[in-house]
């Protein structure tokens, strides 16, 4: 019998946990309620214990029923879904209610002012009888809804999982979040504080629920004393460091972090608990965004040809979606990738479904020299943005030869052609590890940067943008930790000490842009990263944001080539401030075009040998500062690398 009744007790949840009541059964039920009122009020008034006549009573019964549906229908007091009722569903039973009682009120008064007052006493519930039925009636509605609410509440959501959580933002979002999480069918959500920075609201109480100061709630003491397993961050215009602070010591807690997104991402205009956001990683590593004078990419790009060249990697990709912004003639889209082609192509076309005739997607190599050619000649591109390059430290530093043939002679290939098919601005993306290189991949992106600038003429100008790591592009850190966390970790870190600079996909694309904007020929500009962020910590930190405390971080080893942290700067460069305080432009060396076109000319020769020592050893001639680091090449190496152990 016991397991009988489990059985029904397991069908009926996962039969009915999910389904709502008819609205047309909520319609019949207040219908009979109305009966029910419309009894009672009879009674009370002894109009059935004096012997009425059935007729009349029964015309009135109709009467009133026929009005009360009218409003019924009117307010809509039936359609609310029962267990989610809440303030705006009493406002409509009590309009429902209130207004035919008026009616009749008025009617009643009609009949007794102005004709006969028995002509219609006998089918018009009079002042009294109007007053008591929709008295009645609103009670009775009120009611059922929460005996409705109560058994939903006992019975269906005392077997869902329980979750304490304590909200940041005692406003508005606050209790917009509070209220989601109330109606959520899944979980149940116990909100058992408010934290709120605005000492007005402290001490105070929402919805029963007390509104405290952050340190008396985030403390191991006051958590564990409540049992608090996570933290939903309630205010959506927060600042980004005050959010980020939160959600480190919330982190550190053993807390699960949420977000509520602003309200223009809600779904519909509404918002219910599944909209609540997971913080990730980009979150705490992200800085108050640089912002840029877009008037001058207006003017540098509207009405005009623009080639970006690897626009299917994570760069290329996203100045190719900001470029379509601000309306150029035509977008050439170049890269030797095909797969990703056909997926940025596919994302375009749907985007910018009015504007294809402005989208050309072009399959090519940037060392292929006669099909860069044949590109140029064909669409005569006024902009050039060199985002083509190969990236990957470990990679480049056992194939040099395919390092120095895309990263230095591609850029030859496009900067030559960009000058003799007269392009107003080439425009090229550089990294941080090209300054004071220790691997194959930074040096050869510091010859690129040495080739470009010195080919500027008054025709055609060459810029270079550096920027440190990129948040979520191919191949970094973060995508790479995922996945390993997606298989059960470890995490594997190259060494403990090990830093690097982040910005975000867009931040980066937006400061290429307006760098073309702003250059003049020959420069170099870095800007403002912040601070840098400890590899080892983000690890642990990206651990404490999947709850699975358990993973291990596995510290590996430097790997060729790679050192402890990037710079922005050469020792020798210095930096002088432009009209943005985050941007400047770095006084670097520049280098005579003739010796550059000599050394660049027996490199080639030497690249014919495949010969990764010789290749290396000219790269260190050509770029002094190119000292080898944990690498098979640091042999070359004349002067000892620096420790950075």
């Amino acid at each position: 019998m016991r397991n009988l009744f489990k059985r029904l007790n397991l069908f009926v949840l996962k039969r009915y946990r999910h389904s709502t009541i008819s609205q047309w059964a909520v319609l019949c039920a207040d219908i009979v309620l109305f009966l029910i009122a419309f009894l009672l009020n009879e009674i009370l008034n002894n109009n059935l214990l004096e012997g009425t006549s059935i007729a009349p009573l029964l015309v009135k019964l109709g009467l009133t029923l026929m009005v009360t549906l009218i409003f019924f229908f009117f307010t809509g007091s039936y359609r609310g879904i029962i267990r989610h009722a809440g303030m705006n569903d009493i406002v409509k039973i009590i309009v429902s209610t209130v207004m035919p009682a008026a009616i009749f009120m008025l009617l009643w008064y009609i009949n007794n002012h102005l004709y006969d007052p028995n002509r219609f006493a006998a089918v018009l519930p009079s002042y009294r009888s109007a007053a008591t039925i929709y008295m009645i009636l609103a009670v009775l509605m009120i009611i059922m809804r929460l005996f409705i609410q109560r058994i939903y509440n006992d019975y269906f959501r005392r077997h869902r999982e329980s979750v304490n959580v304590v909200i940041y933002g005692a406003g508005a979002a606050g209790i917009i979040a509070y209220n989601a999480l109330r109606q959520d069918s899944n979980i149940e959500y116990r909100v058992v504080a408010f934290i709120d920075d605005d000492m007005s609201k402290v001490n105070q109480a929402l919805n029963g629920v007390p509104v405290m100061r952050a340190r008396k709630v985030l403390n191991d003491k006051f958590l564990k004393q409540k049992n608090v397993k996570q933290l939903i961050i309630a205010i959506p215009s927060i600042r980004l460091r005050h959010k980020q602070a939160i959600s480190t010591r919330a982190l550190d807690l053993g807390l699960t972090v949420k977000t509520v997104p602003h309200i223009t991402t809600w779904l519909n205009g509404s918002f219910s608990s599944n909209q609540i956001q997971d913080i990730k990683i980009e979150d705490l590593l992200e800085r108050e965004p640089i912002k840029m004078d877009n008037i001058n990419i207006v003017r540098e790009v509207v009405d005009k040809v623009v080639l970006v060249t690897g626009a299917a990697g994570s760069i290329g990709s996203e100045i190719c979606r900001q470029l379509m912004l601000y309306k150029p003639k035509k977008v050439i889209l170049l890269d030797q990738a095909e797969s990703p082609m056909y997926d940025l192509q596919f994302e375009l076309k749907n985007t910018y479904k009015d504007e294809l005739d402005r989208m050309e997607f072009v399959i090519a190599n940037v060392k292929d020299r006669p099909r860069m050619e044949e590109v140029f000649e064909l669409y005569r591109p006024q902009l050039v943005y060199h985002a083509a390059a190969y990236k990957h430290v470990p990679f480049m530093e056992e194939n040099p030869y395919e390092a120095v043939y895309v990263n230095v002679f591609g850029t030859r290939n496009v900067a030559d052609l960009a000058i003799k098919y007269g392009v107003q601005k080439f425009v090229m993306i550089s990294t941080d590890k090209a300054v004071n290189p220790t691997n194959v991949m930074g040096a050869t992106k510091r010859m690129a940067e040495i080739y470009i600038q010195s080919r500027s003429t008054d025709q055609t100008h060459f810029v270079t943008t550096r920027f440190g790591n990129v948040l979520g592009s191919n191949g970094s850190v973060i995508p790479l930790f995922k996945k390993q966390l997606a298989a059960g970790g470890p995490l594997t870190v190259t060494h403990k000490d090990i830093i690097r600079y982040f910005m975000t996909i867009p931040e980066a694309c937006n400061l290429v842009l307006e760098a073309g904007a702003m250059g003049e020929g020959g420069d170099i500009f870095v800007f403002d990263m912040g601070k840098p962020v400890k590899i080892y910590d983000m690890a642990r930190k990206m651990i404490q944001l999947s709850g699975m405390h358990n993973i291990e971080i596995k510290e590996i080893g430097l790997r060729p080539g790679e050192k402890l942290y990037e710079e922005l700067l050469a020792t020798k460069e210095n930096n002088i401030p432009t009209y943005h305080p985050k941007i400047m432009r770095a006084q670097v060396r520049r280098y005579p075009i003739d010796a550059i076109d000599a050394e660049y000319n027996q490199l080639w020769d030497i690249l014919e040998t495949m010969d990764d020592m010789k290749i290396v050893g000219k790269m260190k001639s050509i770029v002094p500062e190119f000292l080898s680091n944990n690498s098979v090449y640091c042999q070359l190496d004349t002067v000892a690398p620096p420790n950075q152990h």
